[in-house]
């Protein structure tokens, strides 16, 4: 088993910043990958960023230039900077973690970005 919990959600007024974390515990497997999804009231989940264990980050276009997707493997701790926060950013963003047995969810974190 894995759990994930996330911090870091919140208000934000357009253009402000804000960082979530995603803190890992439990049987967690070298080889990985780590990803923020989001839900919107009434849309889909949808990934936003992910990373791999080695390092290597993809990222939705809509959000390209202004996310960055990071982590710390000696902490299991994976973060998500958001500069440039639009109000179509707001949404329950969700942390994932993935290895070759199963794939785990956190619990979701607010954030809502104001016009």
């Amino acid at each position: 088993q894995v759990q994930l919990v996330e911090s870091g959600g919140g208000l934000v007024q357009a253009g402000g910043s804000l960082r979530l974390s995603c803190a890992a515990s439990g049987s967690i497997f070298t080889v990985n990958v780590m990803a923020w999804y989001r839900q919107a009231p009434g849309k889909q989940r949808n990934v936003v960023a992910s990373i791999t264990s080695g390092g290597s980050t993809n990222y939705v276009d809509s959000v390209k230039g202004r996310f960055t997707i990071s982590r710390d493997n000696a902490k299991n701790t994976v973060y998500l900077e958001m500069n440039s926060l639009k109000p179509e950013d707001t949404a329950v963003y969700f942390c994932t973690y993935s290895d070759y047995r199963q794939n785990y969810w956190g619990q979701g974190t607010q954030v809502t970005v104001s016009s």
